[in-house]
């Protein structure tokens, strides 16, 4: 067993059986976790204020927003996060691109993404290569690493890099990988994506109001892909509250 905790609320859920959606809010501050399944998919909704972002929007992400949006809403969506390109944290982009053309969004988007992540970049040159003439907003690419503030209306944005390996043909490889601090209202929520046990998740995990860690191996052995439960278990208690996500189902 392990504790999720929503809000002021403590809950207790079998480690590998997630209940999704995962909710917090304090002080007009809020995300919501979709979900969040390895080699699956991810999908999160942040709210600062009037503001709406999304951050890692797998499949299903669209979905997901209508449920939860008016369209209007989704349409001043201002800013997308990308922690890293796996299919799992990418795969609905696209079609969340398509939607916003559809429904004449006007205002513009930017996607914050690492520093060699290729797979946003081909999936926004093969965009504009079908909508570029029929495209009603601008969309923004912004490359990153762990030095470059944001600055996204009233909130901070401060990303830093994670330990994030893939196999390929039986070797391994640093996957371009970020977590990120998001702070509003002098709160802050830190996001490490899908990252190895690392100092750099403790460091700004540490005093966070809610903390987002995977545990993507469960019970089993860590290695320099996924964490530990743990290993998650440990860091999420350095914050004044956490989830656990990305739990192997």
């Amino acid at each position: 067993m392990h504790v999720v905790k929503t809000g002021k609320t403590v809950k207790s859920t079998a480690m590998k059986k997630n209940k999704y959606p995962l909710s917090w809010s304090k002080n007009n501050f809020s995300i919501k976790i979709f979900c969040s399944i390895p080699n699956i998919a991810t999908g999160i909704l942040l709210k600062s204020g009037d503001n709406y972002s999304v951050i890692d929007p797998g499949d299903g992400i669209l979905r997901d927003l209508t449920n939860e949006l008016s369209v209007d809403k989704i349409k001043s969506i201002s800013d997308v996060f990308i922690t890293h390109g796996h299919h799992d944290h990418v795969g609905g982009l696209w079609s969340l691109l398509t939607y916003l053309r559809v429904m004449n969004k006007k205002t513009y988007l930017k996607i914050h993404y690492p520093k060699g992540c290729t797979e946003i970049e081909h999936i926004y040159k093969a965009f504009l290569k079908v909508y570029q003439n029929s495209l009603s907003y601008i969309i923004v690419l912004n490359c990153i690493n762990s030095n470059k503030v944001i600055k996204s209306k009233s909130m901070t944005i401060k990303p830093f890099e994670v330990i994030h390996k893939e196999l390929i043909n039986n070797k391994k490889r640093q996957v371009p990988s970020l977590g990120f601090n998001f702070s509003y209202n002098k709160m802050k929520i830190c996001y490490g994506g899908d990252t190895a046990y690392c100092e750099a998740l403790v460091k700004n995990a540490t005093n966070a109001d809610l903390a987002i860690i995977e545990a993507g191996h469960g019970d089993d052995e860590s290695d320099d892909m996924h964490m530990s439960f743990k290993e998650a278990t440990t860091i999420g208690k350095l914050a004044k509250e956490y989830f656990l996500v990305h739990v192997p189902e």
